[in-house]
């Protein structure tokens, strides 16, 4: 996503320069498994082409790729896709899943895919406009037949007690109204909001409220 944000110094930097001190600041952020919807949702859906926006350290896209899926994964992160890469290798599917980086508010994977997902795409308060942005343009990318997985936070986890910002987490309604989808194009398959197990990063027992849109392309536009 392409608006700048601030340091704590109040200097500004980039998405790319946010991301990248996000994920340098560990050898490894995510637990390395698939997120528990794309493998709820998908397990039992025939494998064809797939898109994974924000495939972060690319548990997901390779998941789909043991599965048969032909995988295109995007990050804004560098770092994070040369982690993703790294585990692919390790997987034995160096070479089966396209890795790009994008900041998909300014670039986009081209193609038409059987399933979009887009996972958590949550950044700073300021990109609630470029996350629609972003989300319109994962909806042109679903193949006619194909699905749009859209994944996103409800609310913060129930150990939080203090938040460290400000962030509205849109609503299934909401994302739905962004989206401006055509009714004789799409159905909505699944409009779901989910609590699940969410252990602290020292181990605080809690739970997180997520939700979860799956919307097909029911034919191709007019």
């Amino acid at each position: 996503m392409s608006a700048t944000h601030q340091h704590d110094n109040g200097t500004a930097r980039t998405t790319i320069e946010y991301w990248e001190a996000f994920y340098q600041e560990r050898e490894q952020v995510w637990s390395g498994r698939p997120n528990f919807l794309l493998v709820r949702e998908i397990d039992s859906v025939a494998a064809g082409s797939a898109l994974d926006l924000g495939c972060a350290e690319g548990a997901d896209a390779i998941w789909l790729a043991e599965r048969g899926w032909q995988v295109t994964a995007t990050d804004v992160s560098e770092t994070a896709l040369a982690r993703a890469k790294a585990q692919a290798a390790k997987h034995e599917l160096a070479g089966d899943i396209d890795w790009q980086q994008h900041d998909l508010a300014e670039t986009f994977p081209s193609g038409r895919f059987d399933l979009v997902s887009a996972h958590y795409l949550h950044s700073p308060p300021a990109q609630a406009d470029e996350r629609t942005k972003i989300l319109r343009r994962a909806a042109e990318a679903v193949a006619p037949g194909g699905l749009l997985l859209i994944v996103g936070h409800a609310e913060w986890p129930t150990w939080v007690v203090e938040p460290p910002m400000h962030v509205h987490f849109p609503t299934t309604a909401e994302v739905r109204e962004r989206l401006e989808l055509d009714p004789a194009e799409w159905q909505v398959e699944l409009e779901e909001v989910v609590d699940r197990e969410h252990r602290g990063p020292e181990g605080q027992p809690g739970t997180r409220r997520d939700n979860i849109l799956r919307i097909r392309r029911v034919s191709s536009e007019r």
